[in-house]
């Protein structure tokens, strides 16, 4: 392993703990698409050969983020922000519709498709820890320094919205995170929330009132989902049919026990209309086991601590404040996934981080990674000059 890793710079746990799990997506993917393959037709080896791909993607772009000066990193922060809103808003007019939500960008000659928001999340973090560290002096400001932080927010997290509540919601609350980590005073960090939250409001009540504009076409699903869930014992039966996705998930896990079916040996995920990514967590305790569910949190939970590591031992205020965007929202994507499937959230689209099946997730989520091993990487270089100093 150390012959290998030498190749790789920057912090080695967080290399092996990518490489594990992005190899081991190979396995539950393959393990866990029969629905698909019952549904879209195919056969479980077509869907891990172009999973495969995916994996391939997501290390040749990790590798190759993690060599680049990180500097630059910074110096393309605006760029990748008004690219976001490129994205955003060709996938709003000409996106492609999956699963009722229009979020896909079909890649032209290849049937692959991009969902637009996994790029635009990676770039509103870099481009608002970019104003964090030019605004520092202007933060008690609303105009020079409050403005230029909300504006980029809102704006990403409104063109999200309409097709995935799930998705604005958590990253506009990673933003007040990371506003908070940046001194925000706390004053102007609830105005900014209370706004957010009213915006959201209003506009579900334009929507309400004026249903034929279709600003927010999948409201009814939001509502039922949420219903659904509160109203997870009533005998309707087409409340009982819509909480059965629900229902089979925690069934699942319940049947999973310590150690699990065995490795395929998983029936309910013929059930379970995105075992495969949404109730990932699901299939895997069903498969695995709770012992093994556990130590897949800790990994987690490890990559988080290493990436904090990170994030503390810099001296550079943009690379501290990337990072812990990066390493809170991998780990809030990861907890709501075992949320769902543990039924304590509302059904929602948010998959596991490295080990569902998706294309421009897992991306974009390597994407992170090369970042975080780029900053890692001047770490060591800072260290081997100070060492060399005192030689």
């Amino acid at each position: 392993m150390r012959e290998y890793l030498k190749y790789l710079k920057g912090d080695p746990v967080i290399w092996i703990i990518t490489i594990l799990m992005m190899s081991f997506s190979l396995v539950t993917v393959y393990s866990f698409v029969p629905i698909l393959v019952k549904i879209d037709g195919g056969s479980p080896f077509q869907y891990l050969m172009k999973h495969l791909i995916y994996v391939v993607l997501g290390f040749a772009a990790m590798y190759s983020i993690h060599r680049v000066n990180s500097k630059y990193i910074s110096q393309l922060a605006k760029f990748s922000y008004y690219l976001a809103i490129a994205l955003l808003l060709f996938t709003v007019f000409f996106g492609t519709e999956v699963n009722g939500a229009g979020r896909w960008i079909r890649i032209p000659f290849v049937k692959l498709t991009f969902q637009s928001s996994d790029f635009a999340k990676l770039a509103l973090i870099v481009y608002v820890s970019r104003i964090l560290v030019k605004k520092k002096d202007k933060l008690n400001d609303w105009k020079e320094g409050i403005l230029p932080l909300m504006i980029p927010i809102a704006v990403i997290c409104g063109l999200i919205v309409k097709d995935n509540f799930s998705t604005a919601a958590m990253l506009f609350m990673l933003c007040m995170a990371l506003l908070f980590i940046g001194r925000v005073p706390f004053g102007k960090l609830f105005t900014m929330g209370a706004g957010g939250i009213a915006m959201g409001a209003l506009a579900v009540l334009v929507h309400v009132t004026f249903p034929d504009l279709g600003l927010l076409p999948r409201y009814d699903t939001w509502k039922n989902r949420l219903t659904n869930r509160m109203e997870s014992d009533s005998q309707d039966v087409k409340t009982a049919q819509a909480n059965a996705q629900a229902k089979n998930a925690q069934l699942a896990i319940h049947v999973g026990a310590l150690f699990g079916q065995g490795v395929g040996d998983g029936k309910l995920k013929e059930y379970l209309p995105e075992a495969y990514a949404d109730f990932y967590f699901a299939t895997f305790v069903e498969e695995f086991g709770f012992l093994m569910a556990a130590f897949l949190a800790l990994l987690y939970l490890i990559l988080l601590y290493r990436i904090i590591k990170i994030a503390l031992k810099t001296n550079d205020p943009f690379q501290s404040y990337v990072s812990l965007g990066i390493g809170i929202h991998l780990l809030t994507q990861a907890s709501i996934n075992m949320l769902v499937c543990t039924g304590v959230f509302p059904v929602t689209g948010q998959n596991m981080p490295f080990l569902a099946m998706g294309g421009s997730a897992l991306i974009m989520a390597c994407v992170s990674i090369g970042v975080i091993q780029a900053f890692a990487k001047d770490l060591e270089k800072d260290k081997d000059a100070a060492s060399f100093a005192e030689a």
